[in-house]
């Protein structure tokens, strides 16, 4: 019995220390596990933005790509400057690596994006305006093209990027009443541009997921909340008019200066879901306040308590999926990209992992969100 003591009195630790051990016990655990095993075992998915350049040219970062993603996204190599640079005229040697890249290693690949009004290479724009008939002919000889050569090995596309409108008051240049973006897509085919892009995409591959993807819609700001509602009045549209649509995208772009409440995000992802519409966040990065916390560790732990805060309404809403726009600050276009990096001079340290690849706050707090800690 004497032998038996310490094991009792182990066991009659204070319920808080016994609740510390088992949080640190769980955090080690996260800590080690690749995020994509931890997303797996809950029947979720972790996945993130690749370039396949990078891929080859940077060993170090391949890898952890390679150990964390079950899902990767081609950043541009999937766009139309890319896919159709001269009119008629198709490249894919730049999406191959990637496609070659997740089938070493068990990954799944997400399409992104058949149409989207930025990434147009010089001759569509002028195309498009030449009339409905060539723009509809364009349209289909682009999905068509695409979806038959990427057909085994992407079953979800991004099929329409960014088509909602951004209302006035958010700070985008193009606000506007409209609940579709005022794009050259729009101007050459009209609202029903939309609906056509999806029905020839169904047409192409009868099993594709097809996704509607876009951004500015989770904050509890007006803005977002406007624009949340032009959504549901787009999707519920083509919804009526039986029109195929499987999933919406949520990019998650999100910007610590502007609120978040769990509440109505989370009514909008079930009240997409109770149309029939699985939700995935689909370019999770984070874009810190004008003000910033003294040291790096306690920038890095607000970083990631906002993203934690919205990933868990996320998964509460009904997400199966969470993928970041790129895993380091390395290659992030928070720091590559004038538009939204920080006017002073300090970088956005908004991804899982720093530019030396050591894993930051927020790549602990991802962890234990896909594990349900």
């Amino acid at each position: 019995m004497a032998g038996r003591r310490p094991l009792l009195a182990a066991a009659l630790l204070a319920p808080g220390a016994a609740h510390a051990q088992t949080r640190t016990q769980a955090q080690a655990q996260t800590q080690s596990q690749p995020l994509r095993q931890i997303a797996r075992a809950r029947g979720l998915s972790f996945g993130t933005a690749v370039r396949g350049q990078v891929l080859e040219s940077d060993q170090a970062l391949a890898a952890l790509v390679a150990r964390e993603a079950d899902v990767i996204v081609p950043e541009w190599e999937g766009k139309w400057d890319a896919l159709q640079p001269e009119r008629g005229r198709f490249d894919f040697a730049q999406l191959r690596p990637i496609l070659r890249f997740a089938q070493a290693n068990n990954q799944r690949v997400r399409g992104h994006a058949l149409l989207w009004h930025v990434a147009m290479p010089p001759w569509l724009a002028p195309a498009l305006a030449e009339g409905p008939m060539q723009a509809n002919a364009i349209l289909e000889e682009h999905i068509t093209t695409v979806l038959r050569e990427t057909r085994d090995s992407i079953r979800d596309w991004d099929v329409l990027n960014e088509i909602i409108s951004n209302p006035p008051g958010s700070d985008n240049p193009d606000a506007t009443d409209g609940d579709l973006r005022p794009t050259p897509w729009l101007s050459a085919l009209g609202p029903a541009y939309a609906e056509r892009a999806l029905r020839i995409a169904r047409a192409v591959d009868p099993t594709l997921r097809l996704t509607m993807n876009d951004y500015g819609i989770e904050a509890d700001t007006p803005a977002a909340s406007i624009k949340r509602g032009r959504l549901l009045r787009v999707v519920r549209g083509l919804l009526d008019r039986r029109c195929p649509l499987d999933a919406i995208g949520i990019q998650a772009h999100l910007q610590m200066r502007e609120p978040f409440r769990p509440e109505p995000f989370v009514a909008f992802l079930q009240e997409l879901r109770g149309l029939g519409l699985a939700t995935l966040v689909t370019e999770l990065d984070v874009r810190e306040p004008d003000v910033l916390a003294p040291t790096l560790a306690q920038r890095d732990a607000a970083v990631a308590d906002y993203a934690g805060q919205f990933l868990r309404a996320a998964l509460e809403g009904g997400a199966r999926s969470i993928l970041t726009w790129g895993l380091t600050d390395r290659d992030s276009w928070l720091v590559q990209e004038p538009a939204v990096a920080r006017r002073d001079g300090q970088l956005h340290r908004g991804l899982p992992y720093d530019a030396e690849l050591r894993p930051k706050a927020l790549r602990e707090r991802i962890a234990r969100v896909l594990a349900g800690n």
